[in-house]
């Protein structure tokens, strides 16, 4: 065990703790056969798909893939970490790799369009005109699990739209600039606040009746995907509300 997977260990398993996560559908992600799950992004970084991860590496052997934003590769020293964490930039030849394997992988296509919103945009989902998931699934073959998670924005208290402002600054390698507030300061400089996570995953969503020839399949395939996580996202908030 390396350095970089054992502080991962320790860190999800406070985390598993700390937001006292639960799982409802994992048997559809350990089942055999490539997956590519399609996630709500919530505040931050992607945690929960990181706690299911997690799950999943515990009971089949291996660590999945998640598509991460490309410019955390900039972070000094970031990448061991990253690479401990199954995480690769995009869907470059790694992502499709695993996937080849038999693999799961994780793609929150929202990104921080969606994750680094202010707190007045919570629990809705928002995939602007992303539409590459369809795309890789279909040329590969390989069937879309919906996932959401309930807790993930209540995390922090974001301040700004940071996808936007990053934008309107010019950062490089379309860096956000997101301001948000944890129980013991700004982000990323505390923890997260103690709420609940609870996970549910969808059933598998088969491309193979919207063909590509029809000219509207692929928004067709957006909505019906996007609806679905929309769902399992309220679902996942109600059965963890008082």
């Amino acid at each position: 065990m390396t350095s970089a997977e054992a502080v991962r260990y320790a860190y999800l398993a406070a985390m598993k703790r700390w937001h006292r996560h639960s799982i409802d559908g994992l048997e559809r992600l350990t089942a055999p056969g490539p997956k590519l799950v399609v996630a709500y992004h919530g505040r931050g970084i992607p945690l929960d798909l990181a706690l299911v991860g997690e799950e999943i590496r515990k009971r089949s052997g291996y660590l999945p893939r998640n598509a991460v934003h490309a410019g955390l590769w900039a972070i000094p020293k970031a990448r061991p970490l990253l690479e401990a964490a199954g995480c690769v930039p995009g869907d470059g030849p790694e992502l499709r790799a695993a996937l080849g394997r038999g693999e799961v992988v994780f793609i929150a296509p929202g990104g921080t369009h969606e994750g680094l919103r202010t707190f007045r945009e919570r629990y809705r989902v928002d995939w602007g005109k992303r539409r590459g998931y369809l795309r890789l699934a279909q040329e590969l073959g390989v069937p879309l699990i919906p996932l959401a998670t309930a807790g993930v924005d209540d995390r922090f208290i974001g301040l700004n739209d940071g996808h936007a402002l990053g934008k309107a600054l010019g950062l490089p390698a379309r860096w956000p600039f997101w301001l948000a507030l944890g129980p013991f300061g700004l982000y990323p400089f505390t923890a997260d606040f103690p709420v609940r996570f609870h996970t549910a995953v969808g059933t598998p969503i088969d491309l193979s009746s919207l063909p590509s020839i029809d000219p509207d399949w692929l928004e067709r395939a957006h909505a019906a995907v996007t609806a679905e996580v929309q769902r399992l996202l309220d679902r996942a908030r109600a059965e963890v509300s008082p």
